[in-house]
Parts: structure tokens; sequence; C-alpha cells
């Protein structure tokens, strides 16, 4: 059974406020948007109305216009009303269909209440922002962290770092191939297919699919656009990388860390250093079975670290901060959390116990007024630091 999920209590709250802003839920395939939004249905005291531009039916904006007017008679009867849109990127030029009804209600002071959804989050975005700029908040909702894999599925920590968060898949963890082959079938290909190139104009798509690849093989590692064109083989300029990199972020698969200098323009020229969004995609896309990999000291700290920087990932969108790693000379700091001037460097440790890191004593000398901490052996406990935030 799916867990109630921690942005269930957020967007009840906002429907409960009076109608200011419409509710936009976005996010990678399969976190559990729509799970979400139909408990939100049954807790919402008034009526509503649900559609998903999947559902055979009306096409374009008349699909949008037929719910709404329903939701409109709905409101008629003095009930604030809920009307939730689901896969709406999928209508040809949405954005400006729910502008007009939206603005239309806001001049009659018609009480129906909008949650849109969608499942990818370039469309989606670009259609926020190019029509809908001051009528929307987003709510993210994330791959799934550690705590919720453990209560609904009684994950222990190990499984969750190698496994990741896809609740679809956890039934299948026992069966390792057939769980890789669900992970590269129905979540990879569809995701990459579907919510990137389908949507955006990619002149290379066999190349970006390589640079996913290589991204999962190299996550938790510094690798510069130069050497990734050398690894891939590719006579393609970095800029075209590097705008690669950033669809495949905004879809929730990869990305490619900034180093902090402190400086936005040398963080933007920095190499990058590749992460999951997921630890389900770097071990999908890898031949080692857990068993292996858990008993290979070296290549196990690979896996920490990676659902590490997964995990900081994904909570940075909902606490508001922005993550980073740390360079200088031979000197490394694994993550640099900032939020609002406050930084705090992190290194992760899965081996065995020794001094402090020669790298966040470099990073303190650099930033003294910068708070430091150890994850995993001789700090912050890998259990405590996936069950709670990262200590802002």
């Amino acid at each position: 059974m799916m867990i109630e999920r921690y942005q269930l209590a957020t967007l009840c709250q906002r429907l409960a406020e009076p109608r200011r802003f419409m509710q936009v839920l976005t996010g990678p395939r399969q976190t559990g948007k729509t799970t979400l939004i139909q408990q939100a249905l049954k807790k919402f005291p008034g009526p509503t109305r649900y559609g998903s531009a999947d559902a055979p039916g009306l096409e374009e904006s008349l699909w949008v216009e037929q719910l709404w007017d329903q939701a409109r008679r709905d409101a008629r009867w003095g009930a604030e009303t809920l009307l939730v849109l689901d896969e709406v990127q999928k209508i040809p030029r949405w954005s400006e269909v729910v502008k007009r009804l939206w603005d239309e209600d806001t001049l009659s002071g018609a009480a129906v209440k909008l949650v849109v959804l969608g499942s990818a989050p370039l469309l989606l975005q670009r259609g926020l922002t190019e029509s809908l700029a001051g009528r929307f908040e987003v709510l993210p909702v994330t791959h799934w962290q550690y705590a919720e894999m453990h209560e609904a599925f009684g994950w222990d920590l190990d499984h969750y770092i190698f496994f990741g968060g896809y609740p679809g898949a956890a039934s299948l963890v026992a069966d390792e191939e057939r769980w890789r082959n669900y992970i590269q079938d129905s979540l990879i290909e569809t995701t990459i297919a579907r919510d990137v190139l389908l949507l955006t104009r990619v002149d290379k798509p066999a190349l970006l699919r390589r640079l996913f690849d290589l991204s999962c093989r190299y996550s938790g590692q510094i690798l510069s656009y130069q050497k990734m064109v050398g690894q891939l083989q590719e006579a393609g300029n970095t800029t075209t990388l590097a705008h690669y990199l950033d669809l495949l972020g905004a879809a929730g698969m990869v990305t490619g860390l900034e180093k902090y200098a402190g400086n936005r323009l040398r963080q933007r020229a920095s190499s990058p250093k590749l992460s999951v969004y997921n630890t389900a995609l770097l071990s999908a896309t890898q031949a080692d079975s857990f068993v292996s990999v858990r008993g290979q000291p070296r290549i196990w700290g690979r896996w920490v670290e990676s659902a590490v920087g997964a995990h900081l990932l994904n909570i940075a969108r909902l606490e508001g901060f922005s993550c980073h790693y740390w360079r200088e000379a031979n000197e490394e700091v694994d993550y640099v959390l900032e939020r609002r001037g406050q930084l705090i460097a992190l290194e992760v440790k899965s081996g065995r116990p020794r001094e402090t890191p020669s790298g966040l004593l470099k990073w303190r000398k650099s930033y003294p007024n910068s708070r430091v901490a150890l994850v995993g052996t001789g700090g912050i406990t890998l259990e405590e630091f996936f069950t709670t935030s990262p200590l802002f």
C-alpha cells in the first residue's frame, strides 16, 4: 500500500486557503503524483472533478473547457470546488486555455480551485513561465526517500542505497534482472523518449542517451566536459553536452553539480560533478549485483556517495537550498550546501574511521564561518542522515 507522502499536508493546507493561486505538482515519472492527488481529493471538503489527458475523450482545449464548466456548475451551489487536470502538458497550448479560464473565474468570483499535474517537467515549466506567470505555486514531487521506502516496503538502508526510490519497482528486487529491465524499459527509456526527446529539440538523441549512460557510470565523480567528449567519442562541442545534461537534470534523471566558488560565473565554468537523482538509475545501468557491490567496500563507497548526493538533490527542491561540490588544488569536499548565505560542507565516508579529511580542513580555512560535517563513518550516521533534513 502506498503511504501518504510528505507533500500531502502542504497541498491540503494550500487548498484550504482562499483561492489565490493554482497549484502545480511536477516531478519525475512514477514518484506518486497521481496517488498524492487522489489522497488530496478524498480530503477536500467540497465537490471535486478529476480528469487525465491520458484518457480517451475530447481533444485539445475542449477537454479542459468541458471539465472546467462542470466544476463551475458545482461551484454555483455555493461550495468551493476542486478541479484536477492530470498530464495536462499533453494538451497543445494548454497554458493559454488555463490562463483564459482562470482569469474568467478571477473576474467572476467563481470558487473553482485548480491543481495541475504533469510528468514532463520541461514542457510543464515552459507553459507556466510563458502564460501563467503570477498565477501558480509549484509543489515539487521528488523521488522517494529512504524513510518512505522503509515504511512502505520494509527496506533496510543497504537495499535503499542500491535499489533507490522507485516504489513501482520495489516488488521486483528479488529478481534483479527483471527489476533492471523494468527500470531500463519503463522508466529510463520512457522518460528519455517521452519527456525529453518528444518535447524538446534534441539534434543528437543518440548522444543524449550516451551522455545519460556516462553520467550514471561516473556518478559521484568530477568529469570535465572535455573528458566527456573523449569518453563519448563525439566531435560535438561541450556546450551541447552541457545543454543535454541540463535537460536530463530537468527530467529528474542525472545532473552535473557545479563547483562552489562564491561567484556564479566561475561556478558555471567549472567541471561538473555527475550525480544521479535516484540510485536505481545507477544500479540498473551497471552489470554488478547487489551482493557483489555490497561486498566490495571501495565500490560500495561510490554507491553511498551517489545516494547521499541523490538525497540532497531531491530535498534541495523542498527546502530551498542549492547543492555544489568544492575543490581547490588536490583538496576536495564532496558536497557544499548553500541557503541564503549559509554554507554547510559535507564529506561522505563509508570506510574505516580516520582523522578529519584534509579537504574539510582546507575548506574551513577558506570559509571559517561555514559549518562542516562528516556523513557516515566517524560522523552523522547514514541512517540519521537519510531520515533528517541536512542540518539547516
